[in-house]
């Protein structure tokens, strides 16, 4: 038993796209950065990172030296140190499909979290992270070797993501629809366990549809300048020339992130759910809707701020965007949110279909967008059979609704009845990882 109570537990919430840390029983979380970092091999340039140490005085703190087999690489994190240009940094992912594949970058995430931006010491703080509803056991075990190993925590809990979402909203039962960065998910809640055989998910997300939409406007001629390619000159007050910058050393994938981070803005300000299915005749003389690029020039968005976020419903729709023909091959597999969420709730037990049908929870910054909540609701009208009463909730407040999984993790990490549910170092030191599938189901 760990008497969690003096000091309050740390939430991390380390998502596809974005990391979420925080203090339990705060409403919000107090660092929200990317979940990419910035790579740059040191075999390449021992010599100018030399020169470069001098010049950079940001990026000396969000450095993590990482052992590496093939040499030393350095890592950056957080959005300052991974937005600042540097001469061949990569940035790389560490989870790939839900599954984290370096977990190099997480520990470096992980430290950055604590050690950075709470300026925490994770010896004295117990640790609740949320992990995806299909975790395997193997990656949960590599996660509390790590935080017990290296960061000494002195109690450790693993929730799914689906649970502390429905715990968010004060529900034990509900089914949950969590569109995030790198998939879509849906996971049926009873009692607060996630009922496993249920889960549906699709690789559909927010990533998806920032790749549809550049691949859309890239076909209309239209080519986002990343903001490090250029400088503005103020030539008369209030009027500004763009300087375009020489830099040979930028490495590709660092490119396609700062202009995946200019699309993604234009998708959260343009894209909404449109209210019946996306019909090219019918959106071909919409009205325009202007945006205007980090280098000045407007560009204007008509169908595709329909069509883009249409795909979640509808995911053959990407196949008819120029550029997304590798998308065919998964396209017969992949299927729309409201079908979906009929599969899960057919796959439960007859008994709660009722209660999943009136209690569907939309979480994760997809899942946020305009009109989205509506139009789920409408085509679950239409599909559902007659007897369910269909009801989508969604926070009203879209902070909320993107930290949704954060909330319920701070929310259920204060209760006093949650602290016996610890898994402690003791235990840990006696029973090994292994255990966590006990004390963490």
């Amino acid at each position: 038993m760990y008497g969690g109570d003096e000091v309050s537990a740390i939430v991390i919430d380390l998502g596809s796209h974005t990391c979420k840390a925080g203090y339990a029983g705060e409403d919000a979380p107090k660092a929200v950065f990317p979940s990419v970092v910035g790579s740059i091999d040191q075999m390449d340039i021992d010599d100018t990172a030399n020169n470069e140490k001098s010049s950079s005085v940001d990026s000396k703190n969000n450095i993590k030296d990482s052992e590496k087999g093939k040499g030393k690489r350095k890592l950056y994190v957080g959005s300052q140190a991974v937005g600042f240009r540097r001469d061949y940094m990569e940035v790389l992912s560490p989870i790939k499909d839900g599954v984290v594949v370096d977990w190099d970058i997480v520990d470096s995430i992980w430290d950055h979290a604590l050690r950075e931006c709470l300026l925490v010491d994770p010896k004295e703080h117990p640790m609740l992270l949320a992990e995806p509803s299909s975790n395997a056991q193997q990656q949960r075990e590599r996660t509390a070797e790590l935080m017990f190993e290296k960061y000494n925590v002195p109690a450790l809990f693993l929730a799914k993501n689906a649970v502390l979402t429905s715990f968010a909203s004060g529900r034990p039962t509900s089914l949950v629809v969590d569109s995030g960065g790198g998939s879509t998910t849906v996971a049926p809640v009873h009692d607060g366990y996630v009922l496993q055989k249920a889960v549906v998910s699709s690789p559909v997300g927010g990533e998806f549809l920032t790749d549809c939409l550049m691949k859309s406007l890239k076909s209309k001629g239209i080519t986002i300048k990343p903001r490090h390619s250029f400088k503005r000159k103020e030539i008369r007050p209030g009027e500004f020339q763009i300087v375009d910058l020489d830099i040979p050393n930028t490495s590709e994938s660092y490119r396609l992130y700062s202009q995946r981070v200019i699309a993604s803005d234009i998708k959260d300000c343009v894209c909404r759910a449109p209210d019946t299915t996306y019909d090219e005749s019918a959106y071909s003389n919409i009205p325009m809707t202007p945006y205007e690029l980090p280098d000045g020039q407007t560009i204007e968005i008509g169908a595709d701020r329909f069509k883009i976020p249409d795909v979640l419903f509808n995911p053959s729709l990407a196949q008819t965007i120029p550029g997304m023909e590798s998308f065919a091959e998964i396209a017969p597999n992949v299927r729309g949110l409201p079908q979906m969420v009929i599969e899960s709730i057919n796959r439960c037990d007859v008994d709660i279909r009722r209660e999943l049908f009136s209690s569907i929870l939309l979480a994760g910054g997809t899942a946020s967008m305009q009109q989205l909540k509506e139009r789920l609701e409408k085509d679950l009208l239409e599909e559902s059979p007659q007897a369910a009463r269909v009801k989508v909730l969604a926070s009203g407040n879209a902070t909320e609704r993107r930290f949704s999984v954060w909330i319920g993790g701070s929310i259920l990490a204060s209760l006093g009845s949650f602290q016996q549910m610890w898994f402690s170092k003791s235990e840990y030191e006696e029973h090994g990882a292994s255990y966590v599938q006990r004390k963490c189901p």
